[in-house]
């Protein structure tokens, strides 16, 4: 039984290693060798297999997954044991999924001996988007462990992150084939070698750098402004005005750097503690429209604007050169418990808990935004980990995505990095320039081919200034046709266990 919580516990350690804040993502081609191979060679009952793998998984989450505890103790005065703790629960949750990937393993391989491990690339991408369908989460899925690598992401083009993540699981595979069993010398070369030739093609032939001929379209100069502003504001009158001085004050010196003659410029603010209320402050509309007018320039902002029934829609709005309000996009997927809770109205004591940042609406609509000749489709936050959205705006005629975002309450840790992780994806996935914008960082450019470039550092008041042209783009198979990957996957996985259910009660009948 040690050597089954071993291999469990090296599967963890691989697997957290391979995420930021480590980054060792080559260790991810190995991490789940140490599981499979003590399932195989042990022919571990499927009830062992899960637990072992269950154990495996929340280890991973939980430790990858930390900085969940930063915003309780910093923000919400929880004691710090308290605060790991309470990141426990949701840790084992997830933790099910890849038990569940450990059990179905078992089973294929007590029926087919170790030919079952070649489904484990279908296996785990069938669970992962059935963690998303179910928890709503699909964080630190195992393909964004090579986020930052962008030759190795390619396959996102037509699969989304379930293809990484696939290809992940087909390598491990192809590791554990090549292990001899107990008491066998003689290794097996032709299973192994199929898989990796597999692996291999999947990467060439992926098409990456399929971008069409742009046509002379003028390029658009991006301002993206970093004002860090901290997550604890008293917001006094003198505090809020050294803040929003800081923004005009970095868009204006940003600006003298910009060219004025040949592109269309358009600045964009991030998602911040800030709380602009454009509809509700005229003073900030005059500021607004004078600064666009002077500098003839566009620019998008967050700001807090009314919904229905008193409510409040957490919103990107973007101010054309002329000074007027043109676009607004409200934030279709809210985060829980930071921005709406999950709890039903009749439950007691659900109206005592408000959550971190607010309690907000979603909104509905899909909203482009004017970008120079073209059109942005913009998103906030946390949205960028679910990639319907961005996918969404693509088809919706969007030529640029534009991520405006503000990890600050979860600190300098290694959400920052996981975060752009997701981001990086949207882009390669849909074909699509992304421009993302962050309070605290990181701020970045991202082209088509999911490369980050020009980051900001971490918690440093900071402006870029970018010329994109929105132009030189990607029509992907996964942006017409979505998670199809995945969706195969999943029923093909429901098939085997029928198959393996109703083979076994035929046998089981036979017997008898």
């Amino acid at each position: 039984m040690r050597v089954d919580w071993a291999a469990a516990a090296a599967t963890a350690i691989l697997l957290i290693l391979s995420f930021p804040n480590f980054e060792f993502f080559f260790l991810a081609w190995v991490a789940l060798v140490p599981l499979m191979h003590v399932i195989v060679r042990r022919r571990l009952s499927p009830v062992t297999a899960f637990i072992v793998g269950w154990a495996a998984g929340t280890a991973f989450f939980y430790c990858t997954c930390y900085w969940l505890t930063y915003s309780m103790i910093h923000y919400g005065g929880l004691p710090r044991v308290v605060a790991y703790l309470l990141v426990l629960p949701p840790s084992i949750v997830v933790g099910i999924f890849p038990g569940l990937f450990a059990l179905l393993l078992a089973i294929a391989i007590k029926k087919w001996g170790s030919s079952g491990l070649l489904l484990a690339p279908v296996f785990w991408p069938a669970l992962e988007w059935a963690r998303l369908m179910i928890t709503g989460q699909l964080w630190n899925a195992l393909g964004y462990s090579q986020a930052f690598h962008s030759f190795l992401i390619q396959p996102a083009t037509w699969g989304g992150v379930y293809a990484v993540s696939a290809l992940i699981v087909l390598v491990n595979t192809a590791i554990v084939l090549f292990i001899p069993p107990r008491g066998v010398t003689q290794r097996t070369y032709f299973r192994p070698a199929v898989l990796s030739l597999i692996a291999i093609f999947t990467l060439v032939l992926s098409p990456p750098f399929m971008v069409k001929n742009p046509p002379r379209t003028t390029p658009v100069t991006v301002i993206a402004i970093q004002p860090n502003v901290p997550m604890a504001l008293e917001k006094t009158p003198a505090e809020m005005k050294e803040l929003l001085d800081r923004h005009w004050s970095m868009t204006a010196n940003a600006l003298k750097s910009a060219p004025n003659d040949i592109s269309y410029r358009f600045v964009i603010w991030p998602e911040s503690p800030m709380n602009f209320t454009y509809a509700g402050d005229r003073t900030f509309q005059e500021q607004l429209a004078n600064f666009t007018r002077q500098n003839q320039t566009s620019l998008l902002f967050n700001s807090l604007e009314p919904a229905p029934n008193d409510g409040f829609y957490n919103s990107a709005l973007l101010v054309n050169q002329g000074g007027r309000l043109i676009a607004q996009y409200d934030k279709i997927r809210l985060m829980p418990f930071g921005e709406y809770v999950p709890l039903p109205h009749w439950l007691p004591g659900a109206s005592l808990i408000t959550g971190l940042v607010g309690d907000f609406t979603p909104g509905d609509k899909y909203t482009l935004m004017p970008f120079g000749e073209k059109r942005a489709g913009t998103f906030i936050c946390i949205e960028s980990a679910y990639p319907w959205i961005a996918r969404r705006l693509t088809n919706e005629g969007a030529d640029v995505l534009i991520n405006i975002s503000n990890d600050g309450y979860l600190g300098p840790t290694a959400v920052m990095r996981q975060h752009l992780a997701n981001a990086i994806f949207r882009a390669v996935e849909n074909g699509r320039s992304m421009v993302r914008v962050t309070n605290t960082g990181l701020t970045t450019i991202i082209d088509v081919r999911g490369r980050a470039e020009d980051v900001t550092t971490p918690f440093q008041p900071a402006s870029r200034v970018w010329q994109l042209n929105p132009s030189v783009k990607v029509d992907t198979f996964y942006t017409k046709h979505g998670d199809v990957f995945a969706y195969a996957c999943a029923p093909l996985t429901v098939f085997v266990l029928v198959a393996i259910f109703w083979s076994n009660r035929r046998s089981f009948s036979q017997q008898r």
